[in-house]
């Protein structure tokens, strides 16, 4: 039995074994195993030991209360149970220098409000909010609020058959979303939101209907700002209020998986930002973040970062990804700001960082978290993903940990991204000088598992709309929209696009607002959305596009060197010979009757997806007749395919 508990019963125990308890109990949910990982950095669970805990002692209900404070000399719960007072319900320091206190409340029930009033040994004193936290007041307001996290699943099915969904030989298209402006009760009222039970179903059969496999959730962790779009958390344990409580957040994603939709998580392990109440000098010290500034703090976004050489943190950190998987079944982790946290030099000048002990630019302690975070999501969840967005060249992102990677199943192809939106920005006229920023990134698609993302971050701060970013006319915007978006789905890798991207979004994203919903009055968005729609179902129907996604041998150029035309020709394989598809990419206005393509074999090809069809608002430039190869030298190959190319426009063809 554990120390506290067993000296506690035996004070207050009597010979009518009734008893007065005082204000606190001394009362511990911690083992001398649970403080060791804690201490080692290792401890994937403390959810479950931190934070607050309804529990009975001495056949009394109540709350027992821990956190972490190592520099406090004095530390005590307030709330609205207390009126907010400091001196009525002091917390005790655990015996073997933890920095833990911690302490049993009599009738503290769920729902009350609390802080952490704490006394720094410096005299400073603070009121802070629980970092584990399961669920806090509604911003402005920034009390912890003591909640449990009982609810009974109905996903039984999914999770029992995730892996296939998850696996990076299944088709994975993602829908990015921020819950408060994907739709609103009110558009120009930004301090109303549907809940989480009203967001699930309008969300669910849009999801469904327009055939993506996941949805990838903006940060729904508690932050106080709406404008950091969740990206500047306090609550990390915590799904935020604004939607509902955390059990509403558990039938939403609930709802998702017995609908077949698996459901990721954006996570910030990167950095937090300097609110009074939140993780930012927790006790008074560099409790959470570094104390060396040139390391401790980020320029770019005004917040602190995680100190990833303290235990203590690192298993804050590694609890909190499990978290989410564990209590809310969430299928996977979107990883931010990677490069920021595995680079010492990150946006820092000269001068302004300080190297490694080995004299490199690496974080070593970061890249140590990353590893051992990968290790232990994928022992105890190996039928989840974790994805990483890092935009540099470092090794192995997404190669296992005992191979040297990180250990992260894919990574964002940022590379990628940024060649494919500048080549298409282009006027089509000088295209064909630039055709190689295009295929550049097969040169090196397979030295990953690479997610190619068409993310929020490419649709704000002045940087136009995914439709405005496109040159020519309305139509030809929308055309090479569809050209863009077939190049896309098409290209090895997995998919993510954001909300409003798949019917054409006119405006920037403004979390403030919502989604410009009523384009979709004008048969041009309507054709764009429907072609999106297509595009998915495209990808996972057919093996050759998904199963060898990340593997070389999935991809062949079949021409790749006409640049007068600025046409490209490509094949993914599957399995079977049978399963291959063609794809041919005209990027001009000029339809190509007639176009000659040099094939290595024999066999017959049907259109199967043409994005100039009329029914996407395209003009109408597809091939109705199967295409039969004709033994005929040309461009060093034996056959040739006659083909009509649509102007800027993909034809996609399959063996018949």
């Amino acid at each position: 039995m554990n120390y506290l508990v067993s000296t506690a019963l035996s004070r207050f125990m009597t010979k009518d074994n009734t008893h007065q308890l005082q204000p606190v109990e001394p009362f511990s949910l911690f083992s001398e195993q649970d403080i060791k990982l804690f201490q080692e950095g290792l401890h994937p669970h403390l959810y479950e030991k931190f934070g607050s805990h309804q529990t009975t002692f001495q056949g009394v209900s109540g709350t027992y209360f821990a956190v972490w404070a190592p520099n406090a000399t004095y530390l005590s719960v307030i709330g609205d149970f207390n009126d907010w007072d400091q001196h009525r319900h002091h917390l005790y320091p655990r015996w073997d220098k933890s920095g833990i206190w911690e302490g049993f409340i009599p009738q503290v029930a769920p729902g009350t409000l609390y802080k952490y009033f704490i006394r720094s040994n410096s005299g400073e004193e603070l009121r802070k909010g629980d970092p584990y936290a399961n669920y806090w007041e509604l911003r402005p307001k920034t009390a912890s609020v003591t909640w449990e996290l009982d609810y009974q699943w109905k996903d039984s099915s999914w999770m029992k058959t995730r892996a296939q969904h998850n696996s990076l030989q299944s088709p994975y298209s993602v829908y990015e979303l921020h819950l408060g402006s994907w739709q609103r009760p009110e558009p120009d009222n930004h301090e109303v939101f549907y809940n989480y039970s009203e967001i699930a179903a309008r969300l669910i059969p849009y999801v469904k209907e327009m055939g993506f496999t996941h949805v990838e959730l903006m940060p729904v962790m508690e932050h106080p700002f709406d404008g950091s779009w969740g990206y500047q958390g306090t609550g990390y344990y915590a799904p935020t209020s604004r939607y509902g409580t955390p059990q509403e957040f558990m039938a939403f994603v609930d709802a998702f998986h017995q609908e077949g939709i698996g459901v990721i998580l954006d996570w910030v392990p990167s950095h937090f930002p300097y609110d009074e109440h939140g993780l930012f000098r927790f006790d008074g010290n560099h409790t959470y973040e570094y104390a060396d500034m040139r390391k401790g703090f980020h320029p770019d976004w005004n917040s602190y970062i995680f100190n990833y050489a303290r235990n203590e943190v690192r298993s804050f950190l590694l609890s909190n990804a499990i978290f989410w998987l564990d209590k809310f079944h969430a299928d996977g982790l979107r990883v931010d700001a990677v490069a920021s946290m595995i680079h010492l030099n990150y946006s820092r000048d000269a001068g302004a960082w300080e190297p490694n002990e080995h004299g490199g630019e690496e974080n070593l302690e970061a890249i140590s978290f990353l590893k051992n975070m990968n290790t232990t999501i994928y022992s105890l969840f190996p039928d989840v993903q974790t994805i990483a967005e890092e935009s540099t060249s470092f090794y192995g992102v997404s190669r296992p940990v005992f191979m040297g990677g990180l250990g992260f199943g894919m990574k964002w192809m940022m590379g990628w991204m940024n060649d494919t939106l500048a080549f298409f920005k282009r006027d089509p006229y000088y295209r064909k000088f630039h055709q190689d920023q295009l295929t550049f990134s097969i040169a090196y698609a397979f030295t990953e598992n690479f997610m190619l993302p068409l993310s929020h971050d490419e649709v704000v701060h002045g940087k136009s709309p995914m439709l405005y970013k496109m040159p020519g006319d309305d139509w030809q915007k929308f055309a090479n929209l569809r050209l863009m978006y077939s190049y896309m789905f098409t290209h090895p890798g997995t998919k993510l696009l954001f909300m409003g991207d798949e019917f054409g979004q006119t405006s920037e994203w403004n979390y403030k607002s919502q989604l410009d919903w009523h384009l979709m009055d004008h048969a041009s968005h309507q054709g764009l959305k429907a072609f999106v729609k297509a595009l998915n179902h495209l990808y996972r129907a057919e093996p050759a596009l998904y199963i060898k996604q990340f593997e070389y041998y999935g991809f062949e150029w079949v021409n790749v060197s006409d640049y007068d035309n600025s046409v490209l020709a490509y094949m993914r394989k599957g399995m079977d010979p049978k399963e291959d598809i063609l794809i041919v990419l005209n990027m001009t206005p000029v339809a190509r009757e007639n176009y000659l393509l040099a094939v290595n074999n024999a066999g017959s090809w049907k259109e199967i997806l043409n994005s100039d069809a009329e029914e996407f608002f395209g003009s109408g430039v597809i091939n109705t007749a199967v295409v039969k190869a004709k033994q005929e030298a040309y461009n060093g190959k034996e056959y040739t395919l006659l083909l009509r190319l649509p102007p800027l426009g993909a034809a996609i063809f399959k063996k018949v």
